[in-house]
């Protein structure tokens, strides 16, 4: 298992957190031969493991991250009914937030409800949208509920990385409004430097 920082954030949900913050440091080093930017990043030990897992391809990160994930929800103290990932933005043939939530779901003895909330809007990857307002526009209304199977009941929303709350809030909006859950938490692996 590996070190975190469990910090909680706020939103629409009953209670959120992340594991711990995405990077250490990062310092910009210039360009390469093609015009990409090159950094010289330090990251918290869940940060590497899933830096190598969602941008390197590298399966063995994927043990310790359920492991550690596993041991945080276990000692949270609250009731789930089932665990709901969020939406990927970008289609991958490998999901890890789907992985991830896959591996918590089984031991946990919950049912995982990998297409309950599904993408409506085809918008462009958020990475790149630093005004918030601007990340609330895009996400208006771009969720969408499979049905209410879910009524009176309390949920895991699941996220890998947590950046300004924007999708995260959206999400949870809809699991209200639409599913009708009694309660929705929260738990994002790592948190990205915040915009404003």
């Amino acid at each position: 298992m590996v070190a975190i920082n469990p910090r909680q954030i706020l939103g629409a949900w009953r209670q959120g957190y992340v594991l711990d913050n995405h990077t250490l440091r990062s310092e910009f080093l210039g360009y390469d031969q093609f015009g990409n930017p090159r950094f010289d990043t330090q990251r918290t030990e869940v940060g590497e493991l899933l830096y190598r897992l969602k941008y390197r391809g590298k399966s063995e990160a994927l043990a310790p991250l359920v492991e550690t994930t596993l041991a945080f929800v276990r000692n949270w103290q609250v009731a789930f009914d089932a665990i709901i990932p969020v939406p990927p933005t970008r289609t991958r043939r490998f999901q890890p937030v789907f992985e991830i939530a896959t591996r918590l779901a089984k031991p946990l003895g919950l049912p995982l409800l990998k297409d309950f909330v599904q993408k409506v809007k085809n918008n462009r990857e958020l990475k790149n949208v630093f005004d918030y307002a601007e990340r609330l526009q895009l996400l208006e209304n771009a969720h969408r509920v499979h049905d209410q199977s879910c009524r009176g009941k309390a949920v895991l929303l699941f996220d890998d990385l947590y950046r300004s709350g924007a999708t995260l809030n959206a999400v949870t909006r809809a699991l209200y409004e639409q599913a009708r859950c009694s309660e929705v938490y929260v738990l994002a692996l790592t948190r990205t430097k915040a915009i404003s």
